[in-house]
């Protein structure tokens, strides 16, 4: 649980925004809460964006033709090790920007299984999360069952 929050508040401080705090009666998703997670993940597609220029120019830069197998191996798995964790975040960033859209279109929040509320704290812990905690619980029991 400790990795979860200190990545959900690496991920606000990334965006330079502190923890939401509700305000007593206050309606869920309203304007301040679709723009408080507007910055978390404009600011996190902006990182894999630079995440991903810097790799380019790091490959560009590094590449080199070494004499020895040995080090032309290393070399070539460091690089297939920067290259898998590109993609993995490539996938990401397309469900950022999904999660932008469903901003715009006011579906940001709920859950896409039973429609209830995702909640602040499971949003600002993971801002693509389109299940509530029961909804995706329920789904990782499915899973498991089925063996995936």
């Amino acid at each position: 649980m400790a990795t979860t929050n200190s990545a959900s508040l690496s991920l606000l401080a990334l965006a330079g925004v502190e923890p939401y705090q509700e305000k007593a009666g206050e309606e869920y998703m309203n304007e301040k809460q679709i723009v408080h997670f507007r910055k978390i993940l404009q600011a996190w597609h902006d990182q894999i964006v630079e995440e991903a220029s810097r790799t380019v120019a790091h490959m560009q830069d590094e590449a080199a033709n070494f004499p020895d197998p040995a080090d032309r191996a290393t070399q070539e798995e460091e690089f297939s090790l920067e290259l898998r964790a590109r993609d993995r975040e490539r996938k990401l960033m397309k469900k950022i920007e999904s999660t932008l859209k469903k901003l715009d279109t006011k579906d940001f929040g709920y859950c896409d299984s039973c429609g209830e509320e995702i909640g602040i704290r499971r949003l600002e812990a993971r801002p693509t999360a389109d299940l509530c905690i029961d909804c995706k619980t329920l789904a990782e029991v499915r899973e498991k069952q089925m063996g995936y």
